[in-house]
């Protein structure tokens, strides 16, 4: 079963969202499950591209994107569906016309339109990382639980079955107690200078809409259309590229929360784009029955090393985790089934019994959740603090030291000059 940790989350309050009024009191609309759900679309381009598709099972109302060259393919194919620029003015314009919101933009601007869907009561779904700041993920998570909306991450690989093996084969016990686990991804998200050129902002595209509430930069195709994870004014780098994904089966299979402490170890890097490789070390306490457990990541050129249980002739996967039982290692590759090494501890392996759901899918558990149905595993409740411990790698980097964690407080007990990197200052117009 499922355990109730992963739901749970903190209970302080919620920053007030001054860009509309909070005029819903009543939560959501109630929605049968023989209905369809009105959807709106903020980033329809490139992954929002696939986001849209995936929910296209509903009525599409409304589309948002604020470069319409990228855009194009998706209006075409949704004909009927009102398209705007500045997803504030479709927000407020289709409010009763939308049930649900799709979020897919660059990280830099998740929060401020995730927040102000949510504050008019509708259902949420947003690609990861869940923000850009730890401070704004907190913030989204609770108010998302305030106003009692169904929400989802995009971490689509939570609801793959190779995960779940990984997960109910640990909780099983048949690897014994695990104390560490390192994760890592060969991806690099890092390096550059800030140009200098100041190009023309192509046509089509609504520069100061992209940036959102990031600082004034002045439009350069060394940001778009996918540079943009890089650089730390719009993106979270490899970690929030990757970490999200390849940490979630840790997260679920160990019933982690908070960690305690938090290090990183990155290459040089500029403070204007993320570093190429970077090693990172949260520290997670006892958990009920589970002991401490410390949780490694590396990117980049870092990788963990060879384990000693791999045999010649195979070699780690790109990007993965890998488990250290006491009764055995796991190797779980990021996109395929796990494995106990050395391969010859397969010999006789016998599947736990299933305890997770093989159901109806990552967007389809949003979508049916958003008509009464249960809950998406990856609510808010779940990914928000797994979003908050992966973006907390990028804190420590820039902090420079390891930083001792009060989770439910949200600051660094040690060193509260690292609680600056915690929330960024928004540029004027824009407010969370």
């Amino acid at each position: 079963m499922i355990t109730r940790r992963q739901f749970l989350g903190s209970a302080a309050a919620a920053a007030a969202f001054t860009i509309v009024p909070r005029h819903v009191l009543g939560g959501p609309r109630r929605i049968r499950p023989s209905e369809k759900l009105n959807v709106a679309c903020i980033g329809i381009g490139g992954m929002g591209a696939g986001d849209t598709g995936q929910v296209s099972t509903e009525n599409i109302v409304a589309l948002c994107d604020v470069d319409w060259r990228h855009a194009a393919a998706t209006f075409k194919k949704f004909p009927g569906a009102k398209k705007y620029r500045d997803f504030r003015r479709m927000l407020e314009k289709e409010d009763k016309n939308i049930d649900a919101v799709t979020v897919s933009t660059p990280d830099n601007t998740h929060a401020v339109a995730a927040m102000m869907a949510i504050k008019m009561g509708k259902h949420v779904y947003c690609q990861k990382p869940l923000a850009h700041d730890v401070f704004e993920v907190r913030k989204l998570t609770e108010e998302a639980r305030r106003q009692k909306v169904m929400t989802q991450m995009g971490i689509q690989i939570h609801a793959e079955n190779t995960v779940k093996l990984v997960v109910e084969i640990i909780k099983s016990g048949m690897i014994g107690e695990v104390r560490k686990v390192d994760i890592f991804s060969n991806k690099n998200w890092g390096g550059g200078t800030r140009p200098k050129e100041k190009p023309p902002v192509p046509e089509g595209l609504s520069w100061d809409l992209w940036l959102g509430p990031a600082p004034w930069r002045p439009y350069h195709p060394a940001y778009l259309p996918g540079n943009w994870r890089r650089w730390w004014d719009f993106g979270t780098g490899t970690l929030g590229d990757m970490g999200c994904h390849i940490i979630d089966p840790v997260f679920w299979a160990l019933d982690l929360r908070y960690p305690v402490s938090v290090e990183a170890h990155p290459g040089a890097f500029n403070r204007e784009t993320y570093p190429q490789k970077t090693i990172v070390r949260w520290e997670f306490g006892a958990r009920g029955d589970l002991p401490p457990v410390t949780v490694t990541w590396y990117d980049g050129a870092n990788n963990p090393g060879r384990p000693n249980e791999l045999e010649e002739g195979r070699n780690l996967p790109g990007q993965g985790g890998l488990y250290y039982g006491e009764k055995g290692t796991l190797l779980a590759p990021h996109m395929g089934g796990p494995r106990l090494i050395p391969e010859s501890r397969m010999e006789g392996f016998k599947r736990p019994e299933p305890f997770l759901p093989r159901d109806v899918g990552h967007y389809q558990e949003w979508v049916r959740a958003c008509k009464g149905g249960p809950r998406p595993l990856a609510n808010f409740d779940y990914s928000g603090p797994l979003t908050e411990t992966i973006l907390l790698g990028n804190v420590a980097a820039r902090a420079g030291k390891k930083l001792h964690w009060d989770g439910p407080k949200l600051k660094a007990t040690n060193a509260p000059e690292a609680n600056e990197y915690l929330k960024r200052r928004y540029r004027q117009g824009w407010t969370l």
